[in-house]
């Protein structure tokens, strides 16, 4: 059996060159990949910078811990606060009568603060435990360095850092599987006279699929071997180009590459069980069918879409429509998180792509063809009665195209509608935004200025959990609700003051003149806040607001004005359109798709070509040109190409289509973008591919 595996593959390399090459791609990613997230999930030990000269750091309590119900009982759950309390002063002063302490704020730019959240000292550890107890946190070792000023941006850079790897590496699978399953799914199809001479000869169903089977187990072997040492190979330069991006701590670069061996273990297995997977049900397929139709069936494409995958392609397909419609009823402001909008068309897309072969057949009917005489009509009619060969070029066009349109548009949509939300909330004519901004000590008459900044706000919802809000503590609540232009849908933002808060939809108490349990950024409270107004969700950047009463430690970042503040303010500005981390994100996903895309049209339609000898030979008999046959081959190509890109934009107007509505029902504005010019850079790249990889062959055999 192994030598006939081995002669079979060495004899047909050709046609699984493209499964070959898209499973070892994938297989690289995912061991780069994983090799990002375990130096990522276990990071090394950094030396403390803060506090490096102090044996012992007293840390202020830097979680919340709010007891809540879970069950018939009781339970505490822990929150982290955006900075350290400061130091319990009477910790302070027990412990400074006892050592020397070390003073130094997190800040540069502050001064020595008479509460500092940490300080250092040389002392026996367990004596300082026992002196501090619960009133706050003793750090030695590494652990100091949970109060160095770089350690929670270090923390946010590494979250964001492993979506973006999980997601690149979640792609990677999915258009792998569906690369693989396809081109081993073809190459069945187009050797179904050789399975139906080896059935004549004696050959049992089972014989046939072991054949297949070990044929996928020796290229998912190699091909997972191969992948695993090139992403070894391109982790280190991928850890490089995170790091001068910004996209990951500086230490990145230099661990990404480490000894971790389950990133391997995952990758070259998850390899092996694509390559088995993916020829699993070709290799069913090819076992069932006897003798005399596998020779009868041959050169006609008939029963295109066996049952179970019509199933499966349907359950996709059903699948991703429910949970848009299900989500769009229950949870509307979920369809802008990027887990929804990348995860949701997937199913669509997959379901879409495993019906093609139903869809094809009308489609090439349907769809315009250029006049060209007898070449036109041999392109419609071919494009028609060879569905297989149809739906194997449309299919991965069909992946490439929704996922570039489904994927940029939603993305660029949520930034278009928070852009306008943003510049809507405002009727201010100057905006000026920094690190840190001063309020004006003299301003003209008639000029009013509206300061905020930033704070966190920790609120129990119901009795069971506590919810952290980002929200803007404002300086002056009159400047404030003069020239907020917020979506109000109950109250007055003029009732804003230190005792109350303007809270959205998405709280659990929100009618105006309730009271609202909050904790403050720094932990302390809780407090009793009226809610003064209720804004709608929006895209999620729609309050709460409270005073600066409310918000200890906050600083204004922003100044609104109706006038000019100074020579350097500038026009009201949107944030930026999208996180640059998300951008770079889904470049990588989009490249990473159309490369799965390029290798699988190239490897599909080259097998495609080399079987067409005697097709292209009756054409050359029949009076046709060798131009005519070579435009012939290239135009059902170009018609395919056609058909996966129809088939990909109606998946992309479904999922935008769900965007917008889920947009309106937050009350948010109704921005799409069309992603023209990415699905349309998609749809040319694969339409090169599709006339170039067929030429020659069909030029060839066409003599």
């Amino acid at each position: 059996m192994l030598s006939v595996v081995l002669g079979g593959l060495r004899v047909r390399w050709a046609s699984f060159l493209g499964a070959f090459l898209a499973l070892a791609l994938g297989v690289g990613l995912l061991t780069a990949t994983g090799l990002g997230l375990a130096a990522a999930l276990d990071p090394p030990a950094h030396a403390p910078e803060r506090f490096a000269s102090s044996p012992v750091v007293v840390l202020g309590q830097d979680r919340l811990t709010v007891e809540v119900r879970r069950g018939p009982g009781t339970a505490l759950v822990s929150r982290p606060l955006d900075r350290p309390q400061p130091v319990d002063t009477a910790v302070l002063r027990e412990l400074r009568a006892r050592w020397t302490l070390t003073e130094r704020p997190a800040d540069p730019s502050d001064t020595a603060a008479a509460h500092p959240d940490a300080v250092g000292l040389d002392a026996p550890a367990a004596r300082v435990r026992a002196l501090v107890g619960d009133r706050a946190q003793v750090l030695t070792g590494d652990e100091r360095r949970r109060a160095d000023p770089g350690h929670e941006r270090d923390g946010q850079e590494l979250t964001g850092l492993n979506a973006l790897l999980g997601t690149v590496g979640g792609v990677a699978a999915f258009v792998s599987v569906f690369v693989v399953a396809s081109v081993f799914a073809f190459s069945v199809a187009l050797r179904r006279r050789e399975f139906g001479l080896l059935r004549t000869a004696g050959a049992t169903p089972g014989q046939v699929r072991r054949l297949l089977l070990a044929e996928a187990a020796v290229l998912g072997v190699t091909a997972s071997a191969a992948g695993c040492g090139l992403g070894a190979l391109a982790a280190p330069p991928m850890a490089r180009a995170l790091v001068a991006r910004e996209l990951a701590p500086g230490w990145f670069a230099a661990v990404s590459g480490g000894t971790a061996g389950w990133p391997y273990q995952l990758a070259f297995w998850t390899g092996l069980g694509v390559a088995l997977a993916g020829s699993s049900a070709a290799a069913h397929r090819a076992g069932r069918t006897g003798p005399t139709a596998a020779l009868r069936e041959a050169d006609v494409d008939r029963d295109v879409l066996p049952p179970g995958r019509a199933l499966l392609g349907a359950g996709l397909l059903a699948a991703g429509l429910g949970l848009l419609v299900w989500t769009y009823a229950t949870e509307p402001e979920a369809l802008l998180k990027r887990k929804t909008y990348t995860t949701l068309p997937m199913l669509l897309t997959g379901g879409a792509a495993l019906l093609a072969p139903l869809l094809a057949r009308p489609a090439a009917r349907l769809l315009p063809v250029p006049r060209g005489g007898a070449v036109g009509l041999l392109v419609r009619a071919n494009g028609a009665a060879a569905v297989r060969r149809t739906a194997a070029v449309a299919a991965p066009v069909l992946v490439t195209v929704a996922l570039a349109g489904t994927l940029s548009g939603a993305s660029e949509s949520v930034a278009r509608a928070k852009e306008t939300e943003a510049r809507d909330r405002t009727s201010a004519a100057y905006v000026a935004e920094g690190r840190e901004v001063t309020l004006p000590g003299r301003t003209p008459a008639g000029t009013v200025v509206a300061a905020s900044g930033p704070t966190s706000l920790f609120v129990r919802d119901g009795a069971e959990a506590v919810v952290k809000y980002r929200a803007r503590a404002v300086a002056d609540p009159a400047a404030f609700a003069e020239l907020a232009r917020l979506p109000v849908v109950a109250g007055d933002l003029r009732d804003l003051d230190d005792r109350s808060i303007v809270v959205n939809e998405e709280f659990e108490r929100r009618r105006v003149g309730e009271e609202v349990e909050v904790w403050r950024a720094d932990g302390s409270g809780p407090v009793r806040l009226r809610v003064a107004a209720v804004l709608a969700r929006g895209t999620g950047d729609n309050g709460p607001y409270v005073t600066r009463a409310q918000a200890p430690g906050s600083r204004l970042d922003r100044l609104e004005s109706n006038r000019p503040l100074a020579a350097d303010a500038g026009p009201a500005a949107a944030p930026p359109a999208a996180n640059r981390a998300a951008r770079l994100g889904l470049r990588l996903l989009l490249a990473l798709v159309l490369l799965y895309t390029v290798i699988g049209l190239a490897g599909t339609l080259l097998m495609a070509t080399s079987v067409r000898g005697g097709e292209l030979a009756s054409l050359r008999l029949a009076g046709a040109t060798r131009a005519q046959a070579l435009r012939a081959v290239t135009g059902e190509a170009l018609l395919a190409v056609a058909i996966g890109t129809v088939l990909g934009l109606a998946v992309t107007a479904v999922v935008l289509g769900a965007l917008g509505a889920g947009l309106a029902a937050l009350s948010a504005p109704v921005a799409l973008a069309v992603p023209w010019a990415w699905t349309g850079a998609a749809a040319a790249v694969c339409a090169v591919v599709a006339v170039a990889a067929p030429a020659l062959p069909a030029w060839r055999l066409s003599r």
